[in-house]
């Protein structure tokens, strides 16, 4: 399946100035197959080692000597790595010694190899500060699959690569289809194995099995890695569901049980944000450059890394999301903002926050900061799209301003505001940021 960070290892394999790479992600992303996949395309000959549970590399790492350690895995592997020739990729390399410690010395003593490592908690890792490479590596953050890489999944390039150049003409003539398409995304998620099984066999109940293995993997990870904090990681993943059920959204500790204080579950919830399982979206006090300076770290929500994965935890029937309209509503739009969230994240350098005031009804769903705009934004789930709240935000509050709705009506430029079809949540914030 088609994915569009390939895009991105291009750029990375041609630049001069490449350093090894470390491509973060989620557990089942799909990250090994699309690292395996560039190596086959791009490079005439590749080197793959998994480190997991892998005797060879339990000593691989025990000095820093890399034309020792290059020999050691030409003699196991029995390929020859050749700068510029061969794709060198390690998997799993924070279950080894030293591994990423030595992706400092990859760069300084072969840069011309081109080396990418991945793992499924590479970002618990990167986060305890034990001798990471700063400075001498690349990164690249790798998430479900998108709406837009859904579509190429189920045969729609020539939908995608309209709506990717904002051909609101198209989208609007394939209004129904963009619909019945993004009902499937809602319950199949991006998570490739899901998703091969869902356009391949059409088979609902083996692709709800598919994600209940996903998660029951996701759980087994937090019980062998966190064992001081598995009772509260386990709790604050339970709960995001019920969490998002909410008129407001707002993460609430008190809900995760009687008395929780948020002092309690700070390390649990950056567990959950560095693992890459959930997006972390703070407050913010003004809608003025740059949204970080008015971060309010103490109010925030919380969303799921996949839509899919929430359907599956809320144990949503299948019928519900798949038939009718009321799926974009249901939960008070909870499975619509989630999916906005998750479009918004895969472009980068894009900054997400939401606005509210104490005591105040006015919220702003979400805050976007990309390509030099601030975009006061809300997302509307059902038919009635009136934004009394965005309309008072920006004509009133920030009347330099320009707001975004994002709805189940088709495009449609205001002035004071633009309002977008959900469907094309991706390649308006991507051309945004892009611009």
């Amino acid at each position: 399946m088609k994915r569009l960070i390939y895009n991105n290892l291009s750029q990375w394999k041609a630049s001069k100035k490449h350093k090894p790479l470390i491509l973060l992600g989620a557990r089942q992303v799909g990250k090994t197959y699309i690292l395996n996949q560039f190596g086959d395309n791009e490079f005439e000959n590749k080197v793959y080692i998994n480190c997991h549970n892998n005797e060879f590399t339990e000593s691989l790492f025990r000095s820093f000597d890399i034309e020792r350690i290059i020999v050691d895995i030409e003699r196991h592997a029995g390929k020859s790595i050749e700068d510029g020739k061969t794709l060198l990729i390690f998997d799993e390399i924070q279950e080894v010694p030293n591994g990423i410690a030595s992706l400092k010395y990859f760069c300084e003593n072969r840069p011309g190899l081109h080396v990418a490592v991945a793992g499924s908690l590479l970002g618990l890792t990167m986060h305890k500060g034990e001798s990471f490479p700063v400075g001498k590596v690349d990164m690249l953050n790798m998430y479900p699959m998108t709406f837009m890489e859904y579509l190429m999944a189920c045969g729609k390039e020539k939908i995608a690569d309209a709506m990717l150049s904002k051909d609101w003409r198209t989208v609007e003539l394939e209004r129904e289809c963009l619909e019945n398409l993004l009902r499937e995304y809602y319950f199949v998620g991006g998570m490739p194995e899901a998703v091969l099984e869902f356009v391949t066999t059409r088979d609902v109940t083996e692709t709800r099995k598919i994600q209940h293995d996903i998660l029951e993997a996701y759980s087994f990870d937090i019980s062998k890695h966190t064992q001081s904090e598995v009772q509260r990681i386990h709790l604050i993943w339970s709960s995001i569901p019920a969490q998002l059920a909410k008129e407001n959204k707002k993460f609430v500790f008190g809900k995760l049980k009687k008395g929780a204080r948020a002092a309690e579950f700070e390390v649990a919830l950056q567990w959950l944000v560095d693992a890459g399982l959930v997006y972390k979206v703070t407050r913010c006090k003004k809608a003025e450059f740059p949204l970080n300076f008015y971060a309010e770290e103490s109010a925030f929500k919380i969303y799921m890394l996949d839509v899919g994965l929430m359907a599956a935890m809320a144990q949503t029937p299948p019928k519900d999301i798949l038939l009718g309209n009321n799926v974009f509503s249901e939960f008070k739009g909870a499975f619509s903002e989630n999916y906005v969230v998750e479009q918004i994240k895969t472009s980068e350098g894009v900054g997400l926050y939401y606005y509210s005031k104490d005591n105040s009804q006015l919220e702003i769903d979400f805050i976007i900061q990309c390509g030099g705009r601030i975009i006061p934004t809300e997302v509307k789930a059902e038919e009635n799209v009136k934004s009394k709240s965005l309309k008072t935000f920006v004509q009133v509050q920030y009347p330099n301003l320009k707001g975004l709705r994002i709805s189940m009506k088709q495009y449609v430029d205001q002035g004071w505001m633009e309002n977008i079809p959900l469907s094309m949540v991706e390649p308006y914030i991507s051309h945004c940021a892009e611009s």
